[in-house]
């Protein structure tokens, strides 16, 4: 996915909540639903395919579970982007 995508994937709350979640380490879809009680398995599991797509997260299996993790590289690239904002550009002074 694009930019415009990425940045439409985390604009969503509780998406923003699971990428945290996700800072700390892998998850299963069971622990985040645990950690989420206000929202239903299926809602999770709908937030969870959206940020795949938007390539914030991966998923990789062991056994019977699928755990996700975050896709450091794509908030990398973000973080350039947005860097290029706190930088000032070098002006000549006009006399």
């Amino acid at each position: 996915m694009g930019f415009p995508e990425t940045i439409k994937a985390i604009a969503d709350p509780a998406r923003r909540e699971i990428l945290l979640m996700l800072k700390t380490g892998r998850l299963s879809a069971g622990d985040i639903s645990a950690k989420l009680e206000n929202l239903s398995t299926p809602t999770v599991s709908y937030h969870l395919s959206q940020l795949k797509k938007a390539s914030l997260i991966h998923e990789t299996k062991y056994k019977n579970f699928i755990y996700y993790e975050l896709n450091a590289s794509v908030f990398e690239e973000i973080m350039i982007w947005c860097a290029q904002f706190k930088e000032k550009p070098d002006h000549e002074t006009q006399e």
